[in-house]
């Protein structure tokens, strides 16, 4: 099924209050659509009047941002975004620019310090219980987020089986790693939509679907379509324009999935522009919360909000009442007929 173009206002994105966000620092030794985002923090003040009688007090918009803002639950999702932990090509191209045209960073693999930062994520996704909630990983099919998203959310040492496949095969990409199990962890799906920014540098483009197939035989990779990577171009950089609207067709493809609950493991440029586009009308400390740049193996968790009826979800908790049925006419709207009646009088 075709993915929709996003029209303005129709997704909202905020921070998640789960205090899931785990930010870990280097270990020690299609057109482009307007959208809005609120985060609405807000105080307590008391009024005036409360100062010559009682304690009565109102809410207050806290300067620069908004109200608060009330969606129906069943039209809100919990994404845990994740960057992948360091790769060779960061580790080079921090020192020059240049070593991200080099083929030598091809579809570049986690070093040795980012299999670290994945340890200390994996840490934290099982401490907080996060790795219980999350229903689904979507990864970009490229070879550090793949051994992020398996590293941080697989089920741990694979014992060798005839009926269970394993997340990653030992070795996987130089990695000098065990093999990684595909018991007791949410199923991990590649998918294209959410790749870094497309052509030129070489660590961006990814390998054949069969050769990944080999590398990680229990991730899904039904939804890719070509084997071989047929959206890199060598000599075409996708715009930063194009960048944003392919992420938000990837937000509107998530509101359409049944999990509630989805980790998403990505790059830092694809976060970046696809996030920028919201919080424009929120506290900037929020909008900075939303959108700076994730550091290697960040995670940071949002809520996205469906404004447009474009996902399908039933309330699951929603009651109806009045079961069984009686009258049960609101006093207010009561006050309301009786006033539409002396009107008409």
């Amino acid at each position: 099924m075709p993915i929709p173009i996003c029209s303005p206002k129709n997704i909202f994105v905020s921070p998640s209050p789960s205090g899931l966000n785990s930010r870990f620092h280097l270990p020690l030794s299609y057109r482009y659509p307007t959208v809005a985002v609120t985060q609405s923090p807000f105080r307590f003040r008391a009024s005036d009047s409360s100062r010559s009688s009682s304690s009565s007090l109102k809410f207050a918009a806290m300067e620069n941002g908004g109200s608060p803002c009330l969606f129906p639950f069943h039209r809100c999702k919990t994404i845990h975004l994740v960057r992948h932990a360091q790769g060779t090509h960061n580790v080079e191209g921090d020192k020059n620019y240049k070593a991200y045209m080099s083929p030598e960073y091809f579809d570049a693999n986690l070093t040795q310090l980012g299999w670290q930062q994945v340890d200390n994520l994996r840490r934290h996704v099982l401490e907080s219980g996060l790795l219980k909630k999350v229903e689904l990983v979507v990864t970009s099919p490229l070879l550090r987020t793949m051994q992020t998203a398996v590293g941080v959310f697989g089920g741990g040492d694979y014992t060798d089986r005839m009926d269970i496949l394993p997340l990653m095969v030992a070795n996987a990409g130089n990695s000098e790693r065990a093999a990684i199990s595909s018991l007791n962890c949410p199923p991990i799906l590649a998918v294209e939509l959410c790749r870094e920014h497309l052509g030129i540098h070489p660590c961006d483009k990814r390998r054949s679907v069969s050769e990944y197939q080999c590398l990680f035989p229990a991730v899904d990779f039904s939804l890719i379509e070509s084997d071989e990577d047929a959206l890199w171009k060598v000599d075409v950089r996708e715009t930063k324009e194009e960048l944003a609207a392919r992420g938000m067709n990837f937000l509107i493809w998530l509101l359409s999935r049944k999990e509630k609950e989805i980790a998403v493991v990505t790059h830092s440029g694809f976060l970046y522009h696809t996030l920028a586009a919201f919080g424009n009308d929120c506290h900037p400390l929020v909008k900075r919360e939303i959108s700076k740049h994730f550091a290697n193996c960040e995670l940071r968790s949002l809520i996205i909000v469906d404004r447009s009826m474009m996902g399908l979800d039933i309330p699951a908790t929603n009651y109806p009442g009045n079961i069984p049925s009686g009258r049960d006419l609101p006093s207010d709207v009561a006050d309301e007929k009786n006033q539409e009646k002396e009107i008409h009088k």
